[in-house]
């Protein structure tokens, strides 16, 4: 992204059913910022811009004369309750302010939905460079190397925050994470499924059979790729910030690098995984998957034999192709007309091509 008084990547013009009043948030903002100088934001309203990468929240800029800031709502239509809780997810990063300085600085959090028609916080933006399908950076191999474990050193600190000295210990709900996911998932993707999806029924099986006991309790980012990562406009391997918090809980480290290994399209995946990559894992100098487990067992002291390992990468997939049906469902009941979604369902295929090669490798 561009420092003051440029462009910020990925920023556009407001979708009209994603619009909101202007002049009510800034009047609110201006009221309920009060550990803030407002004054120094300048006069007027902001400017205000959409992002387009997120599919799930919406996420706003609003330019002011001299500060940028970031607004988070949830989108219109049927919505997973836990997915879109503003306030939660505020006060997840408010939290983490202390003892993770990768979290970006809060504002303010509106819980009177009849400002915006739903509840929604404010953050400062956080500049810098987002790497998203292409990198966008000109970095060797050894660089693009160095970059990708810096990011996963990255999560592997975050894996070493203790929960309780964040004060989010609360959201803990106790042994058998596993478990709940791989039940909370299947749930999901039974009640958004539509006619044009595999069924999963087969791997959901294999899930449930394979399920290893919780490795740990700790705070998980539940969305972590590149593309929520900011780079220093300095020095572009350094991650500044981690963004996205709405999926965040405490749970077992190795569902979370489960889940980041979904969205991992190397160089040598086939043609139709290529077309769904959504960040630079396919770069010269970037770790394979495999890599990737190596290093963060190597980095943590934990010893994975390959069918556990399988296990939690197959659930990274069926998680990931939940969420982009849960997303589908929407459009297709013409809860959205966004038409970035009209051929998420296309994923669920190749997600589980995936995950049935991943399960006939380990036997």
């Amino acid at each position: 992204m561009a420092e003051r008084g440029g462009t910020v990547d990925g920023a556009r013009s407001v979708r009209g059913e994603d619009a909101f009043d202007v002049a009510a948030v800034d009047a609110w903002l201006r009221a309920a910022a009060d550990a803030v100088d407002v004054q120094a934001w300048g006069d007027g309203l902001p400017e205000v811009q959409q992002f387009s990468g997120g599919a799930s929240n919406l996420t706003y800029l609003l330019r002011y004369p001299a500060q940028d800031l970031i607004l988070r709502r949830p989108p219109a239509g049927t919505k997973a309750r836990g997915a879109h809780d503003m306030g939660r997810e505020f006060r997840i990063q408010a939290a983490l302010a202390p003892v993770f300085p990768f979290a970006p600085p809060m504002v303010a959090l509106c819980s009177d939905e009849s400002v915006l028609g739903s509840e929604f916080y404010v953050m400062e933006r956080v500049a810098g460079h987002i790497p998203r399908k292409d990198l966008g950076l000109s970095l060797s191999s050894d660089d693009v190397r160095l970059l990708c474990t810096n990011v996963l050193d990255l999560l592997i600190g975050l894996h070493s925050v203790d929960p309780a000295a964040a004060g989010l210990d609360q959201l803990g709900k106790g042994e058998g994470y596993v478990a709940r996911q791989v039940g909370g998932w299947t749930g999901r993707f039974r009640k958004a499924k539509t006619w044009n999806v595999p069924s999963w029924e087969k791997v959901i099986a294999w899930l449930e059979a394979n399920q290893p006991a919780d490795r740990g309790s700790v705070l998980i980012h539940n969305d972590f790729r590149f593309d929520n990562v900011v780079l220093s406009s300095e020095e572009p391997t350094k991650p500044v910030a981690l963004l996205d918090w709405e999926l965040a809980t405490v749970g077992d480290p190795l569902m979370d690098l489960g889940c980041t290994l979904s969205y991992w399209i190397e160089a040598g995946d086939g043609r139709l995984e290529q077309l769904f990559r959504m960040q630079p894992t396919n770069l010269p100098g970037m770790l394979t998957r495999r890599e990737v487990v190596a290093y963060y067992c190597e980095k943590t002291g934990i010893e994975l034999t390959d069918k556990e390992w399988a296990f939690y990468e197959v659930y990274g997939l069926f998680r990931l192709a939940v969420i982009l049906q849960q997303i589908y469902y929407r459009y297709h009941h013409k809860q959205t007309t966004n038409p970035r979604f009209k051929n998420f369902w296309l994923g669920s295929h190749v997600l589980h091509g995936r995950a049935r090669k991943l399960i006939r490798s380990v036997g």
